[in-house]
């Protein structure tokens, strides 16, 4: 009886083998072979990724993604070579990334925002620029996120999506940025004098640029001042230390020189009214 059993066992693994033997070496064959081309593939794409000068953030998320992309297809590609149903995974699978699609709109928003920033590059790492409502150095950019460290030394993490939904001004863009400074003197002053003292001020400093020069001219003709627009260039970097000396400098060489910064005033005059 014992004998026949075993006789019954090894006829079925016999059989067992030859119609699902064949199957199952292809489907190791699938996998094996799948799974280095998903890699190769993933090396390829990172190759080219870098040779375009791609942010490396972006070039490892993109081959990572290239290649758990490609490794599912693979197994489901196994699985369905030895008879198991792939119609349910693939709708389990469909169903799961709208799921997710639907719950992180808002982070996929980010993150198709970062990677068009990272592309097409409106911002660098080290740029002064204005975007999402902040003011800073641009310190990162990562796929959903830009980090600025603002004037004060404070880090403002802004998700990309704001970034790019409103204006972005890059004051590194051009290498220089001129700065607005506005001197009064008062109307009995030498304008001359005052403005050849506003040149001396900003040409005798080394980080205001030659070209452009530096120009002064009139500005308006104020109700207690004569105004005066000073505008030098220089590298965005040292806007606000040129800005603070100059105005610093220019008040010195003022009150050295004679010449008057005149500030509002007002005359009073009280007039008494006799009772009789």
């Amino acid at each position: 009886m014992d004998a026949i059993n075993i006789q019954e066992l090894v006829g079925i693994a016999q059989t067992w083998l030859l119609e699902f033997g064949v199957n199952i070496i292809a489907a190791l064959a699938i996998f094996v072979i799948g799974k280095w081309v998903a890699g190769f593939l993933k090396r390829f794409v990172v190759r080219v990724m870098e040779r375009q000068n791609i942010d490396a953030t972006l070039t490892k998320f993109v081959s990572s993604l290239v290649y758990i992309g490609l490794l599912v297809f693979v197994v489901i590609a196994a699985l369905s070579q030895v008879g198991v149903q792939t119609t349910s995974f693939v709708a389990i699978i469909g169903a799961a990334g709208l799921a997710v699609g639907l719950a992180l709109q808002g982070s996929l928003a980010n993150f198709a925002a970062g990677v068009l920033m990272i592309i097409f590059r409106p911002i660098q790492v080290g740029d002064l620029v204005e975007a999402g409502g902040a003011l800073g150095h641009v310190e990162e950019i990562s796929i959903f996120t830009t980090n600025l460290v603002t004037l004060d030394n404070k880090t403002v993490i802004i998700p990309n999506g704001n970034v790019t939904s409103g204006n972005i001004v890059n004051y590194s863009r051009k290498g220089k940025i001129r700065i607005d400074l506005v001197f009064g003197i008062g109307y009995g002053d030498d304008m001359k004098k005052a403005k050849d003292i506003m040149m001396e001020v900003m040409s005798s400093d080394e980080r205001v640029m030659e070209n452009p020069e530096p120009m002064v001219g009139l500005l308006e003709l104020g109700d207690n001042s004569v105004n005066f627009a000073a505008r030098p260039w220089v590298d965005p970097a040292v806007y606000w230390d040129v800005y603070f000396d100059i105005n610093e400098r220019v008040k010195q060489r003022f009150d050295e020189e004679g010449v008057s910064i005149p500030f509002p005033q007002r005359d009073v005059h009280i007039f008494q009214e006799n009772d009789s």
